[in-house]
C-alpha cells in the first residue's frame, strides 16, 4: 500500500492521480449523466471517485471509470489542498472508511454463513464489489437502482471493456425498481432471490435519501425476513443533525438506530462510529480529527460543548437476526 506503515497518508505531490484515460464515447457518456440525472443519482459517481482516489487502501480497477473526470478532478484538487494544508481530516476518507467496513463486515458475514448466501445491493449505483471481492464466489448478488443508472451502469462497462471482465460473484442480477415503491421486493423475488436463503443486506449511502416512512418500510421489509432464515443487515445512518448539510437531499435519520432496529425484528445490532477501533483502518490517526473529536461526545448532544457546532455523526451498522427456535 502506499501509506507507511504508521498510518501516515501520502503528501500532495505523491497522492495517486486519477489516470483518466477516456475515450470520447466515455466522456459523452459521463457528459450524460451530469447533464440528466439529479444530484442523488449523481452521488454514486462521487461516491466512485472517492474509491478511485482512494486506491492506495481500496483496491477497485473500475472506479475511475464509473466516477468520471468531473467528479474525479474535483475530489483530487481537494484532497491535495487538504494535504498541503495538513488538513486533520482529508476529503474522501470518511468514503475510504466506509467502503472497509462494509467490506471486512461483508465478508465476516458471508464466513458465518459457511458460505452459499445471498447478497442485496440496494441503490447499488456505481458499486463493483460483484466484480471485485473474492468472498462473493459462493454468493448470488442482486444490484437495484433506478433503471437509468443500471443502464448507465452496463453502458459504461460495455463501451469501457467490451464485456471482457466476469463478475467474481456465483451470479449477478441487475433489477431496475425504485426503494420509493412498495413494489421492490416483489421485483427482486420475481428476480430468483429466495427470501428463505441466508441473505446480507447492504443499505450503503442511501437510507438518509429517502423519507421517513419509506426508509422505515424498507428497513420491516428486511426485518421480516429474519422470521425466514439468518439475516444480516450492513447500513450506514445519519443522525438529525447531519440531514442539515443537505436538506434538499437528506430526509430519513435515526438518532439511535441501535435502538430502532431491534424493534422491528433484529435481534442483535452492533453500532460504530467513524474513527472507532473497526472503523478507522489507519486513516484517522490524529486524535484532534472531527471523527474522534465526537467520538468523545455523547450521542445525545446535539450540538458540540466546547464549540456549538452541531454533532453531524454517521453510525455504520450491522444488524442480525434469525428464525426463534421452536422448543418442542
Amino acid at each position: 500500500m502506499a501509506y507507511e506503515q504508521n498510518g501516515r497518508l501520502p503528501d500532495h505531490q505523491n497522492w495517486p492521480r486519477p489516470e483518466l484515460l477516456y475515450s470520447e464515447a466515455l466522456r459523452e457518456l459521463h457528459a450524460t449523466i451530469e447533464s440528466d440525472w439529479d444530484s442523488v443519482k449523481r452521488s454514486a459517481c462521487q461516491t466512485a471517485a472517492g474509491r478511485a482516489l482512494w486506491k492506495h487502501v481500496v483496491n477497485d480497477q473500475l472506479a475511475e471509470l464509473f466516477a468520471g473526470e468531473t467528479y474525479l478532478n474535483n475530489l483530487y484538487e481537494k484532497i491535495k489542498n487538504d494535504r498541503m494544508n495538513n488538513a486533520r481530516e482529508v476529503s474522501g476518507v470518511i468514503l475510504a472508511v466506509r467502503t472497509l467496513w462494509f467490506e471486512s463486515k461483508l465478508e465476516a458475514a458471508l464466513e458465518s454463513f459457511g458460505g452459499g448466501a445471498q447478497v442485496v445491493l440496494l441503490g447499488a449505483g456505481m458499486d463493483t464489489r460483484a466484480y471485485r471481492l473474492n468472498c462473493l464466489k459462493e454468493s448470488d448478488v442482486y444490484e437495484i437502482d433506478f433503471p437509468e443508472v443500471l443502464e448507465m451502469k452496463e453502458t459504461l462497462l460495455q463501451t469501457a471493456i467490451n464485456n471482457s471482465i466476469n463478475p467474481q460473484s456465483k451470479s449477478l442480477t441487475r433489477i431496475a425498481a425504485d426503494m420509493r415503491e412498495e413494489d421492490w421486493f416483489k421485483k427482486l423475488q420475481s428476480s430468483g432471490f429466495i427470501p428463505e436463503k441466508n441473505t446480507v443486506w447492504i443499505l450503503e449511502g442511501i437510507i438518509y435519501y429517502l423519507p421517513h416512512s419509506q426508509a422505515m418500510g424498507v428497513l420491516k421489509t428486511i426485518a421480516d425476513n429474519c422470521s425466514l432464515t439468518k439475516t444480516v443487515l450492513l447500513a450506514d445512518f445519519m443522525n438529525k443533525q447531519s440531514t442539515t448539510l443537505s436538506s434538499s437531499n437528506f430526509h430519513f435519520y435515526s438518532d439511535w438506530p441501535d435502538h430502532l432496529l431491534p424493534t422491528l425484528g433484529f435481534s442483535e445490532v452492533n453500532l460504530s462510529q467513524i474513527g472507532d477501533p473497526d472503523a478507522d483502518y489507519g486513516l484517522l490517526h490524529d486524535p484532534l480529527n472531527l471523527f474522534n473529536k465526537l467520538r468523545g461526545v455523547p450521542r445525545s448532544f446535539q450540538n458540540h460543548p466546547d464549540d456549538g457546532t452541531p454533532c453531524c455523526r454517521l453510525y455504520l451498522v450491522q444488524a442480525s437476526g434469525s428464525p426463534k427456535t421452536i422448543s418442542s
